[in-house]
């Protein structure tokens, strides 16, 4: 999947047009909701076509840490982007923020786009053209806060990214997620070693990423590793917002996730981050405590109940605790992927599904609102990957957040769905 990166100096409208090709309400662009306020990275679906979508900080040269820090950030917007949107001001003009990036932009080779922000202010007539002076080959004029040509500019952004196409290969694809450091390489290492045929390694869409295709009881599946930095060294690998666009790489092309977590570091709030993205992208996940050996059993129990605390909306998913230095409890990996491939494939039969829902219906009544009760007609299972389940009721504003937990819950209660998310959703139907 191609990345575009959306690069500037501060206060140039760059947050407003990442939050407009992200989270506006058109039928092209389909929402991916953040997991914080700040969150910089988005699938976006245009048309036929679907990419990443960054947004970075801005360039400013008077900054005192710009050296360490912005440089950083800037290298790894042009590194990694396939089309770079250079967003720039044409109601104030040029300034040397803008041809330091320029610059940088020329010597990158990537394909730029100028896009000329806030040409709906009038001193954007005088200023505009200054910057077609900047030498580049494609330019727009925007306004990203009344979406003027926003939808011109993704015409230019996707001209030549091909278009998505059905998936063929049926093989399962698993990712190694987590954080800089906590194992991930020697993980995939050490699975492999645990007498596995290796088919072949093949380069993926994930840049210094490999898929390693292997058979485990003749079936073939697909591991998709997103460590190791083979440019600029840890500086990289350090960049949490580098590792995160890396993982949600990986997490795009995968069924199940392996979130990696440092037993001896702990857990961080990045992990939680990465974590979120695996949900919001429907995947099967399985938490994985590596760099554990077997030690003090009361200090294992309690690192599960900080994992249960920090990670509760991962309840759903199983824990192992391996250590891949070792090779300890490796064997544990390969049969709980197979679980939870069966878990996001899960096909429940529409009677059995209806009788568990009028059951917990009858067992506890949803409350009433202004007079008024929720009924469930029926429900059905619309499809996998995750298991997508559709409720007709008489009203979708009647669903309250508890009762929709509880009747999650009381779906897992009685089908086995462990290492999945799961999707319930309301439709409207007449009682008639």
């Amino acid at each position: 999947m191609k990345t575009v990166a959306i690069v500037g100096r501060p206060n140039v409208g760059k947050s407003t047009l990442f939050n407009k090709l992200a989270h506006a309400k058109i039928s092209i662009i389909e929402d991916t909701p953040g997991v914080t306020r700040d969150r910089i990275y988005s699938v976006i679906n245009y048309l036929d076509y679907k990419f990443n979508l960054i947004d970075t900080g801005g360039i400013d040269l008077s900054e005192a840490d710009f050296n360490k820090l912005i440089e950083v950030q800037v290298e790894i917007a042009i590194d990694e982007a396939d089309v770079i949107i250079f967003l720039v001001d044409g109601k104030e003009g040029i300034n040397q923020n803008d041809l330091y990036l320029s610059d940088k932009l020329h010597k990158s080779g990537k394909r730029v786009i100028v896009a000329i922000n806030k040409i709906d202010n009038k001193d954007s007539l005088v200023h505009k053209y200054d910057y077609y002076e900047l030498g580049f080959s494609e330019y727009i004029e925007i306004s990203g806060e009344h979406s003027s040509n926003v939808r011109e500019l993704l015409d230019m952004v996707v001209k030549d990214f091909p278009k998505i196409e059905p998936e063929d290969d049926k093989r399962l694809k698993f990712s190694i997620i987590g954080r800089p450091n906590v194992g991930k390489s020697s993980l995939v290492n050490a699975l492999l070693g645990e007498d596995k045929q290796i088919v072949s390694d093949i380069r993926g869409t994930t840049r210094d990423a490999v898929d390693t295709i292997f058979k485990y009881n003749d079936e073939e599946y697909v591991v998709i590793d997103t460590a190791g930095i083979r440019k600029r060294g840890k500086v990289y690998e350090n960049i949490e917002k580098y590792s995160l666009l890396r993982s949600l790489k990986a997490i795009e092309r995968s069924d199940i996730c392996l979130l990696v977590i440092d037993y001896l570091d702990g857990i961080k709030e990045h992990d939680k981050h990465i974590a979120h993205f695996a949900i919001e992208q429907g995947k099967g996940i399985i938490i994985v405590v590596n760099k554990y050996d077997e030690g003090d059993a009361k200090k294992k129990n309690e690192f599960i109940k900080l994992i249960r605390a920090e990670f509760q909306f991962l309840s759903y998913a199983n824990i192992l605790f391996v250590s891949a230095k070792n090779k300890k409890y490796i064997h544990l990996i390969m049969p709980e992927i197979v679980k939870t491939n069966e878990s996001i494939n899960k096909q429940v039969a529409t009677s059995v599904l209806n009788e568990i829902i009028e059951d917990a219906y009858n067992l506890n009544l949803p409350p009433s609102y202004k007079g008024k009760r929720l009924k469930i007609y029926y429900c059905l299972e619309e499809s996998v990957k995750p298991p997508k389940f559709v409720f007709y009721v008489n009203s979708k504003n009647l669903i309250h957040f508890s009762y929709y937990r509880y009747l999650e819950n009381k779906l897992r209660e009685n089908i086995e769905l462990t290492g999945t998310p799961i999707i319930l959703k309301f439709k409207e139907r007449s009682s008639k």
